[in-house]
């Protein structure tokens, strides 16, 4: 059996979406992270950095929002939330895949922070790079992969309805405006955010 551990309002939106999607069983473990139960002994086995969400599926366990994404996607491929291995469409979902993680999170971190990093050093480029980026890719639409609903939507989609709707950190744009609302009218998504909001 699959178990979540996640907490209400937190990072671990995008796995619970992604889960909803898969139409897979699972049961969720609430991990209340505004107590500190992420801390405990038994959870800190499962992931040693003390955060949520988090995964267990048998013998196999595993931490971070894309992994889980990734993990779900690639181990159950009847959920038709991945291209297959040997499909080309696989190197850029892959790529969209870890875009929200490796450069949307760290630029809005940036904005947040006002921190002031070379463009040239920093790994995500620079927040107004970023955004461009994926202003110009949304617009091809409707989903990162063209018709194809992926994995990669749940960690952008995610990761961009927090920086515009959520956060206000990120301007809205037309093709941001039109991708989340194409992610929030999926029926899972509007599940996860039930379930998300405690």
């Amino acid at each position: 059996m699959i178990k979540l551990y996640w907490s209400p309002r937190s990072r671990s939106f995008s796995a619970i979406w992604l889960l909803e999607e898969s139409g897979l069983a699972y049961e969720r473990v609430l991990t209340d992270i505004s107590t500190g139960a992420q801390k405990s002994p038994e959870f800190l086995k499962i992931n040693p950095m003390g955060k949520v969400p988090a995964l267990t599926d048998g013998d196999a366990q595993l931490a971070e929002a894309a992994a889980i994404c990734a993990y779900i996607a690639d181990r159950y491929p009847e959920t038709k939330l991945a291209p297959a291995t040997t499909d080309p469409k696989r190197a850029r979902y892959l790529q969209w895949l870890f875009f929200s993680p490796s450069c949307i999170e760290p630029a809005l971190i940036q904005l947040f922070t006002k921190l002031e990093v070379p463009t040239s050093t920093a790994a995500w480029g620079s927040a107004a790079q970023v955004f461009d980026v994926l202003d110009a890719e949304l617009q091809k639409g409707p989903w990162i992969l063209g018709e194809q609903f992926s994995a990669a939507d749940i960690t952008i989609g995610a990761g961009l309805n927090f920086a515009v709707r959520i956060f206000k950190m990120v301007p809205p744009r037309p093709s941001f405006d039109a991708y989340i609302d194409r992610c929030v009218a999926r029926p899972a998504f509007q599940r996860a955010e039930k379930i998300a909001a405690g």
